[in-house]
């Protein structure tokens, strides 16, 4: 492993820990993670119509505000503009938790890191892992296969002469892993740019890997955006904030809502949505009538929240997106980690900023405990760990339409250890891909 690490490493400034082996699943769970590929897809699809209709009057207008609240008025206008009306993103990547109860999709990101990174894991482990030795459980292999992750990224941009990464200088630290998977699939039509290129030509394809709060620091966006806009160039994700936006999974618990899911997910898939999804409110500060309360909290203010013991915040507030501090771990707060005063100030943050930051709050589903290995290269030996652990499988979108489809590329598990309440990348992590029990 050590060994065939790139040269130029993976996350500029991080490091994190190998495991020996990959983090094997259950087939039960294994097919319940790519069967979520097509539900999340259709989610999507679903909301974006969501955002349309709400725009057209035929929904209540208080979605789009929510939504493009905020948001520039060229972001606003972008989002709604005809050539990106069907637009979608094309990786969906859904932050998943491996709970007592099965799995907790808590947010869901279409800009997503680690995508290079979860590509050499799968190359790597698939070439070291050896076969199983006579008597041992069989194993299904690395999920996705070796070049599941490669090949997946390389389907979403169909038959595209050249292809451009550009990473914004707030994304640096994915810089190296989109370098390694360009390089893997021939830098004469995949390269990462940054934000001073400017030679993008007719039927281009170009991967944008920062998210729009970021735009006016990345120089040629204004460039992409606008020969995407003339249909010259392929861009993906589209230039729609509202992707970006945690509180969608608030819109999917929002009652008034229930007959349109319904109707455009179908029965089966919002249900599984429902199971999957943590309940999510949006912390919208706007006065209650004297008869009202917030569903599942049955508190009547906002403000309420602050009174509540530590036991009953078992409860995370995040900023909901289009923010420097909406991704990472950052600008998330857990209420049964706070003491009363840190957490009365979270609270107030949310409300004063609602009307350009919007916050989602949402319950928290403590990770079960698994024991885990790593190599401690110091030491020269394995180390035993207990951990909780977050899935991240990749969804890559191909074709359009009615024939578009879901291919699961790799699902990368972050450990960390039980002693941590949020996880995340930290250093003393491990990142390790996932692979399926015979």
């Amino acid at each position: 492993m050590r060994g065939r690490f790139p040269n130029e490493g993976l996350f500029q400034g991080k490091d994190f820990r190998i495991a020996p082996a990959p983090f094997e699943l259950e087939p039960r769970l294994a097919k319940d993670l790519e069967f979520l590929g097509r539900v999340l897809f259709q989610f999507n699809r679903a909301t974006n119509l969501l955002y349309r209709l709400s725009v057209a009057g035929k929904q209540p207008a208080w979605i789009a505000r929510w939504l493009d609240q905020g948001k520039p008025a060229e972001l606003i206008e972008l989002q709604r503009s005809a050539t990106f009306k069907n637009d979608l993103p094309r990786v969906i990547r859904p932050d998943v938790l491996l709970t007592e109860t099965g799995l907790a999709i808590t947010e869901l990101d279409s800009v997503p890191g680690g995508i290079g990174l979860t590509g050499w894991l799968n190359q790597t482990y698939a070439d070291l892992t050896p076969p199983p030795t006579s008597g041992a459980a069989k194993t299904g292999g690395i999920i996705g296969g070796a070049d599941g992750m490669i090949r997946g990224f390389e389907n979403i941009f169909g038959d595209a002469p050249r292809v451009h990464v550009v990473v914004s200088e707030e994304a640096a630290t994915y810089r190296p892993e989109m370098e390694w998977i360009c390089a893997q699939l021939g830098t004469d039509r995949f390269a990462v740019r940054d934000s001073q290129f400017t030679g993008f030509e007719p039927g281009d394809a170009v991967y944008r890997f920062f998210e729009l709060f970021d735009l006016h620091n990345v120089a040629n966006a204004r460039q992409a955006l606008a020969l995407a806009r003339e249909g010259k160039i392929q861009l993906t994700p589209p230039p729609k904030p509202l992707f970006e936006e945690k509180l969608l999974l608030a819109l999917l618990w929002n009652r008034n809502l229930r007959d349109f899911w319904r109707q455009e997910l179908g029965g089966r898939f919002l249900d599984k949505m429902l199971e999957s999804v943590p309940y999510t409110w949006v912390m919208d500060p706007a006065p209650l009538p004297a008869h009202g309360a917030i569903p599942e909290l049955n508190l009547t203010d906002w403000n309420q929240l602050k009174t509540l013991s530590q036991k009953e915040r078992n409860l995370i507030l995040k900023i909901s997106g289009y923010s420097e501090q909406a991704w990472g771990a950052r600008g998330v707060f857990l209420g049964n980690d706070l003491s009363s005063g840190d957490w009365s100030a979270a609270v107030d943050v949310a409300l004063r900023s609602f009307e350009k930051s919007p916050h989602v709050l949402q319950r928290f589903h403590k990770p079960r405990t698994v024991e885990t290995r790593w190599f401690d290269f110091e030491a020269e030996t394995e180390v035993t760990m207990q951990g909780r652990v977050r899935l991240c499988p990749y969804f890559f979108v191909t074709g359009l339409g009615d024939s578009a489809r879901t291919q699961l590329g790799g699902v990368l598990a972050t450990i960390c250890p039980a002693d941590k309440k949020i996880i995340h990348g930290m250093r003393d992590a491990i990142l390790v891909p996932c692979s399926t029990a015979g």
